[in-house]
């Protein structure tokens, strides 16, 4: 942009006769769930209390008032069920039991209790898509014949070729190689292939046995019994595999791409999976307080998505497009516009989010001056380092424009401190199965699942009483503690407070938004949600405010020093136009 550009400057009812038409109409629902903003902890990473160098329940329960007090509604926890941990706790061998490095089910209980002290909601992580090796479901299916009851809890296949040395069909893992590992049978001789759409840990269930359906459903009320508010759902769109598990020449995690379009991947969005989750709401519906289920259903187009939460179905399901939308004004206002659409002709709040477990943390990804040389991977030591200064100033803004969007917003955990991804860990500390299975090509997602720094008190700043660590922290990460940014008023997790506060003082999460015309740019954005002003300059030179009390900027140098008119590049602010 060569020149400054101006956003309106009339007065505050000319302003509003310069907005577009409504994109999304205000709501006057009273259901939590709508407008709600969701914190992710990912419990291994969060407070260490045994010094272990893991996190644990008891970690979250003594540090859950300052979760409380940033104003979220809920917490979302990873998987803390018993397992192997190949993959961090996402391959359940039991998923009644706590796993003892995090607990035990007295934890849980105390946790609730916490929470419900705090009135801050608990959803459970469920990972109904498949199960570790070592869950006592496979391991019977292993010793049980062909055919055999025990074995139709699983996807088990004869191989191809005369000797059914082939696989069953081509596919590939997410994790890389072969989606099929074959057995021994008890005899000793090779037997079938079993299904595993990640690791070969990760054996998948057979939706198709109404077994498995009466199985989870139990499992859901084991859960609600105990107190939890609801699901977040693991890969919710995998369960169901099209009948006869034709070949596909597409991406194994069936993302477009040439001649391969998602709606034709046969192992994901299948049709009978909102079977399930009707049957699921029903059985959340039996208990008070509105639990919530939450689904990872990462399906294109965004109209697919909205499938996943139809009245009958699911609350809300994770925006990925958003996510995956870089630095780029025009885009963002493409997928927030056709996302709004989309969810609004279902009746279904859209979600919104900027990080979680599986993918770069966005201070680290805006802040990258040279793309990943790996698909969707984070950043290594041999790769061109981020601009971590240029990263955490985007990253703020980004923030501060998602959460002035109607709808509810998830965060994870730490980028409330502006914390980036490790991009420097070796191979040695490496954990993410990614990694082995592709032999290092794939990264993983370690970098972006390193533990918190909350003070100066341990060489692993305060995330446990010893040095231990499962994975090390930035030596940078001592400046960002959550002890030494409490103090500070500019500092990223004050920030993070004040537009959670506002957020909820201007109930913009159940507001409208009116796109502001003229800003349909790659370099600037703006719209107005219940009279708040919400600008975005992606650019490289200042633009010229409009009129109007500003209540909050993403930095203490987003507006110019001189004049409060001026909003500076790379920077965000929310502005009252009713004080206009």
């Amino acid at each position: 942009m060569s020149q400054t550009e101006e956003l309106p400057t009339a007065t505050p009812h000319e302003i509003h006769a310069r907005f577009q038409d409504p994109t999304h109409e205000s709501s006057t629902s009273a259901e939590w769930w709508r407008r709600s903003v969701i914190y992710q902890i990912y419990p291994r990473s969060f407070r260490d209390t045994t010094s272990n160098g893991i996190g644990d329940l008891p970690g979250i329960t003594a540090e859950l008032h300052h979760v409380a007090d940033l104003g979220v509604d809920a917490v979302w926890l990873s998987p803390f069920f018993a397992s192997p941990q190949k993959d961090a706790g996402y391959d359940v061998s039991d998923y009644r039991a706590v796993d003892p490095i995090f607990g035990n089910l007295q934890d849980f209980d105390d946790l609730i209790t916490e929470a419900n002290r705090l009135e801050v909601k608990i959803l459970v992580d469920l990972v109904p898509n498949h199960c570790s090796d070592e869950h006592a479901l496979f391991r019977q299916a292993l010793v049980s014949p062909k055919g055999s009851a025990a074995r139709e809890f699983f996807i088990f296949r004869d191989g191809r070729g005369e000797d059914g040395q082939l696989p069953p069909n081509n596919w590939l893992s997410h994790f890389g190689g072969s989606a099929w590992t074959r057995i021994t049978e008890p005899d000793g001789t090779k037997g079938q292939y079993y299904l595993h759409l990640f690791d070969s840990s990760q054996p998948d269930f057979n939706w198709d046995n109404p077994a498995v359906g009466d199985e989870f459903e139990s499992v859901l009320r084991f859960w609600l019994d105990r107190g939890a508010g609801g699901f977040r759902v693991d890969v919710a769109h995998a369960l169901v595999k099209a009948p006869g598990l034709p070949d596909w020449n597409g991406r194994a995690d069936g993302a477009d791409s040439p001649g391969y379009p998602f709606a034709d991947a046969p192992m994901f969005g299948q049709s009978a999976v909102h079977d399930v989750y009707r049957r699921w709401r029903a059985v959340c519906e039996e208990y008070d307080g509105e639990r919530v289920l939450c689904a990872e259903a990462n399906v294109h187009p965004i109209e697919a998505m909205a499938d996943w939460v139809r009245p009958d179905e699911m609350h809300q399901s994770f925006n990925f497009p958003f996510l995956h939308t870089g630095w780029d004004g025009k885009a963002l206002k493409a997928i927030i516009t056709r996302s709004l659409k989309a969810f609004d002709a279902v009746g279904a709040p859209t979600t919104w989010v900027l990080s979680n477990h599986d993918v770069p943390r966005h201070a680290t990804r805006l802040g990258a001056v040279a793309p990943s040389p790996r698909d969707g991977d984070g950043l290594g030591p041999d790769d061109i380092q981020p601009d971590l200064h240029l990263g955490l100033a985007r990253a703020r803004a980004a923030t501060l424009f998602m959460l002035g969007l109607p709808g509810g917003a998830y965060l994870y955990q730490g980028e409330e401190l502006g914390l980036g991804d490790n991009t420097m860990l070796d191979p040695e500390y490496r954990q993410d199965p990614s990694f082995a299975r592709t032999n290092g090509e794939r990264l993983g997602r370690d970098g972006c699942r390193v533990p918190l720094p909350w003070d100066s008190s341990s060489a692993s700043l305060g995330f446990s009483d010893s040095e231990a660590s499962w994975l090390p922290q930035p030596q940078e990460w001592a400046s960002l503690t959550r002890e030494a940014q409490t103090a500070d008023p500019h500092s990223t997790l004050n920030f993070y407070k004040e537009a959670l506060r506002l957020r909820s003082a201007h109930q913009l999460g159940l507001g409208d938004l009116n796109w502001l015309e003229d800003t349909n740019t790659s370099s600037l954005l703006g719209f107005e949600n219940s009279e708040i002003l919400v600008v975005l300059n992606l650019g490289t030179e200042p633009v010229v405010l409009p009129a109007g009390e500003v209540l909050l900027a993403s930095s203490s140098s987003a507006l110019d020093a001189a004049t409060s008119a001026l909003l500076n590049p790379n920077s965000a602010v929310w502005i009252s136009l009713h004080h206009a």
